[in-house]
């Protein structure tokens, strides 16, 4: 047992919004585990939690499902909270007042993990960029640990991870909160890009960015900050970490830092240049990709790799699963799953990586206070037909498109099996039906994966029709 969960034996410990993913889990066993005395409380009812609750079945834990109780708050000696709940939650406010720490699951596991950590953040590409840097490093140690802001528990893996083992961590803003509280960021971080996203629960662009940059205001001299050279404002802030710059770039200035030169992957480090790859050879396409790939390398390569293990990786590494992912090809048309494409930023990158084919575009859904004016421009430029999806905030882009002259709307549905149905009829062979919304998913969905799987099944039912099922 480490240190810090010795030190929560007999604690009483409250583990507010379980949800329905693996992170909530995942803080719950390890306080057990720890000897705490756990009370889970969430707003959802059992039915809303019935997959989670079955997998804590049999375990010694109290649940308030469906409200949240003053006194469970009041008499906790610490309250983990998910990252969905704002850190000025008046719950939070009460757990404070009455003497309780303030945790989330990622403020335990860096406190706990014995190997240094590389954690990814920015609005876009942090998953891919995690993923095909922990790819990058399985070359050089097979029990390398991905985990975070992915549906995977980082305190789940710690009984794997030694003061060797390779640890790359997605990171959200919202994870970045707390990490910002406890005075904590990785030994190496990277910084992918940033552009409006989550306006409804931040009051500016500022205040999103001080969020961000937890990632790196509480490193030392000896840590690392792999940054983007291509964007304006994370290039900006470069200066927040004690940590040495390290830049990363689509355009080759000659300086130290991973960059696209022509047509090469390069790592220039103490004088020395060394290709990575050929663009070519990524198994991953568009320029946000290669950028991705950059950052990825660059991480890697400062924590021990060298570019021949970067190469293979990148070879041979496929999508991730709800970004820019390929479902099904029917009848010549091909279906694409970007259902994590919640900004406007994201939803471009896909039109970018789709503009030699007619798109039809299933768009739409609830509020994040992003502006939506400049998408629909875009949207109404690149996409042959929009198809939207009900939700909060549809009607502004319904709106928004009619300003910008797109003529070929159809919608809003109350399903997915209608909107993608509704796509097919608008499709031509050689066209993509391309879900990627630009907003969030609540409303229809419980969240955004749940979204991209009804996508799947939507398509699933057609694959079926034509003889076969997807796979």
């Amino acid at each position: 047992m480490r240190p810090l969960a010795g030190e929560l034996k007999g604690k009483r410990a409250l583990v507010m919004g379980i949800g329905t993913r693996q992170g909530g889990l995942g803080v719950t066993r390890y306080l057990l585990d720890a000897g705490a005395d756990v009370t889970v409380t969430d707003l959802r009812d059992a039915a809303g939690l019935a997959e989670t609750l079955r997998e804590l079945e049999g375990l010694p834990i109290r649940f308030v499902l469906g409200e949240h109780r003053r006194e469970d708050f009041e008499q906790a000696d610490l309250v983990v909270r998910n990252p969905g709940v704002p850190h000025d939650s008046p719950w939070l406010s009460i757990a404070r007042d009455a003497g309780a720490s303030i945790e989330m699951e990622m403020t335990l596991f860096f406190r706990a993990c014995p190997a240094p950590i590389i954690g990814i953040t920015g609005t876009k590409g942090k998953t891919t960029t995690s993923t095909l840097c922990a790819a990058i490093l399985a070359n050089v140690r097979d029990d390398t640990v991905l985990a975070g802001n992915m549906g995977r528990s980082a305190l789940a893996c710690l009984p794997q991870i030694t003061p060797e083992t390779p640890v790359v961590i997605e990171l959200s803003s919202w994870q970045l909160e707390g990490l910002g509280e406890h005075r904590l960021s990785p030994h190496i971080a990277v910084f992918t890009n940033l552009s409006p996203d989550h306006l409804n629960r931040y009051d500016s662009m500022d205040d999103y960015l001080d969020a961000k940059l937890n990632i790196v205001r509480y490193q030392q001299p000896g840590d690392w900050f792999v940054v983007n050279k291509d964007d304006a404002a994370v290039w900006g802030v470069r200066d927040a970490s004690a940590g040495r710059v390290v830049p990363f770039s689509l355009h080759d200035d000659g300086d130290s830092g991973a960059y696209l030169s022509e047509d090469r992957l390069i790592w220039r480090s103490d004088g020395q240049e060394r290709e990575i790859a050929r663009r070519i050879e990524l198994r991953l396409a568009g320029s946000h990709n290669v950028a991705n790939a950059l950052a990825a390398s660059a991480a890697a390569l400062l924590a021990g790799a060298d570019p021949e293990q970067a190469r293979v990786a990148l070879r041979t590494t496929d999508g991730v699963a709800d970004r820019q992912e390929l479902v099904a090809e029917i009848d010549g048309i091909t279906f694409v799953n970007d259902t994590t494409a919640t900004t406007p930023a994201a939803v471009v990158a896909a039109l970018e990586r789709f503009s030699d084919r007619p798109v039809v575009l299933i768009a739409g859904g609830s509020d994040k206070g992003v502006p939506l004016g400049d998408l629909a421009e875009r949207i109404a430029q690149a996409v042959e037909h929009v198809v939207l999806l009900d939700g909060a905030v549809t009607g502004e882009l319904q709106r928004q498109l009619a300003a910008a002259g797109a003529t070929a709307v159809d919608g809003p549905f109350g399903s997915m099996e209608e909107a993608v149905a509704a796509s097919v009829r608008d499709a031509t062979p050689g066209a993509v039906v391309l879900l990627s919304p630009g907003c969030a998913s609540f409303g229809m969905f419980r969240d955004e994966f749940h979204r991209g799987q009804a996508f799947r099944d939507a398509v699933n039912q057609i694959q079926q029709r034509a003889g076969r099922e997807c796979p």
